[in-house]
């Protein structure tokens, strides 16, 4: 079973993190994030452990994942909530891995 690393700068925060989601089963990985000072994010990763293939195909109202998010009181625009996403999709291999890039433009 494989396990996937996605290394998160979220911005002007400055509060980088490491996602490791590790597959567990045929359908489930584990959730770990580390390295960051953001105490909502470590919050988070208190908050979340396993995500199913299940979790992946939910509106986001009901995904584990964001609901996480939410109680941990991350913000709006916090990407963390999404790399965890992407970072479980590659590992149950329901997504190639491929890079994610914002680039904000001020006019």
């Amino acid at each position: 079973m494989g396990s996937v690393i996605v290394n998160v700068n979220p911005g002007i925060c400055g509060f980088d993190c490491r996602i490791t989601a590790e597959q567990t089963g045929k359908r489930a990985v584990k959730i770990s994030i580390k390295g960051s000072d953001c105490t909502m994010i470590r919050d988070m990763d208190n908050l979340l452990d396993e995500i199913t293939m299940q979790d992946l195909f939910v509106p986001l109202t009901k995904s584990r994942i964001f609901i996480s998010a939410e109680d941990a009181g991350c913000h709006l625009a916090c990407p963390v909530p999404t790399a965890i996403a992407k970072a479980a999709e590659v590992a149950l291999e329901l997504a190639l891995p491929k890079n994610v890039e914002m680039r904000i433009e001020k006019r």
